[in-house]
């Protein structure tokens, strides 16, 4: 049976991300988000800790982690460095998505954990721009060749760890077959790909989620991964796909909600108020605030944890996997931004200055607003869970 015991957590925290290291992710997060620079030295410091094989089986020589560990883990590391910790969530979603399949009794994506375990980094090049359709669908193109390979063209975006990934799963329509989709992993040195240096924006910089353009990418045959049929078409890769992005996604907001409410806590104390002549941690407003963003924080790390616990645990939850897994996300983005102005309130105006870490966690946590399927798009989801027969 898995440990998913308070000390067995607390153990995988201290070897992967002691106090001492996310401190200093910490003070170099202030310095990449005002210099819009990649996270060069988080990078080199969590991949001599092992953290890139976090999920990478113990014997390809990784931890052999489960979801729910490394949930935790990531909510940990978003408390310090949020940029550092979504952009990572990418190679971590890719690598995860194999040991789910793995654990489905699908091995026909293991060498993806066996060169992640030899040092390749991994990076998730679905998104696209104006398609909502998102898995289900690509505006991308994948003409066919005689050895079963593939030539893929169009612009992914948001493709987190930019400056450095190695390999990139991408999906586009089959230019002979518009009903299937391809799914696959394309090699950095492939001819065709450009990467765009158009980076700056409100919150999580350091990221350096630029764009990608492919034009006649080759994707050699041993790297295809899937061919689906477009639409709501169930598949273990998709789902496994579904499952890691959301719930770890989550988990950096988690992190970020996390961070706020500790620097909300720490605004009340500093601050002095003349009129009730105590600060303002004992002012009953201030209190009232603090306790409504801590109440509806709770059931973030509940939910993530339970769905993640269930992921692992194989639980079969069919149709109501989506609802579950997309409701933990958005919950989570919507705590870290709530949180995060909370936080501003508590601080008052030193926590609006630049300076301070309350101003880059707030623009973080806007972040949370773009990463799909967004609320409004989520909704007919939940409606028609109930309401259609």
């Amino acid at each position: 049976m898995t440990d998913n015991s308070p000390a067995r957590h607390a153990a995988l925290a201290e070897q992967y991300l002691p106090d001492d290291l996310l401190e200093r992710f910490r003070e170099r997060a202030a310095v990449y988000d005002r210099e819009n620079r990649f996270f060069d030295e988080d990078l080199a410091e969590l991949q001599d800790a092992g953290y890139l094989r976090l999920f990478v089986p113990e014997d390809l020589g990784g931890a052999g982690l489960n979801l729910n560990e490394v949930s935790k883990l990531q909510q940990r590391l978003a408390t310090a460095a949020p940029a550092t910790a979504l952009a990572i969530n990418m190679h971590l979603m890719c690598t995860g998505v194999v040991h789910a399949m793995r654990e489905r009794g699908d091995h026909s994506l293991d060498w993806v954990l066996e060169e992640a375990a030899a040092g390749e980094i991994f990076a998730f090049g679905i998104s696209e721009p104006s398609n909502d359709w998102v898995l289900q669908g690509s505006k991308s193109t994948a003409v066919p060749q005689d050895d079963g390979g593939y030539l893929v063209s169009g612009v992914k975006i948001f493709t987190s760890l930019s400056p450095v990934w190695t390999r990139l799963i991408v999906h586009g329509t089959d230019a002979s077959d518009d009903q299937m989709l391809v799914y696959g992993f394309l090699e950095r040195d492939a001819a065709g790909i450009t990467v765009s240096d158009d980076w700056d924006v409100l919150g999580m910089r350091a990221s350096q989620s630029r764009a990608t353009i492919l034009k006649d990418v080759r994707m050699r045959p041993e790297r295809v991964a899937r061919r689906i049929p477009a639409g709501r078409v169930p598949d273990l890769l998709t789902f496994a796909i579904t499952s890691n992005f959301q719930l770890l996604i989550g988990s950096v907001y988690a992190g970020v909600a996390q961070r706020a409410l500790q620097l909300a806590v720490a605004g009340l104390k500093a601050r002095k108020s003349a009129k009730a002549g105590t600060t303002y941690a004992e002012v009953p407003e201030t209190r009232i605030r603090l306790a409504d963003a801590h109440a509806e924080f709770l059931a973030v790390p509940a939910q993530l944890e339970a769905y993640c616990r269930d992921f692992d645990e194989l639980a079969d939850h069919g149709a109501g996997w989506p609802l579950r897994l997309v409701s933990a996300r958005l919950n989570a983005s919507t705590a870290a931004r709530r949180t995060a102005e909370v936080a501003l309130m508590c601080t008052s105006g030193s926590g609006f200055g630049n300076q301070h870490e309350l101003s880059r966690l707030f623009r973080d946590a806007t972040a949370g607003l773009f990463h799909p399927p967004s609320a409004d798009a989520a909704r007919p989801m939940y409606a028609a869970a109930l309401l259609d027969d």
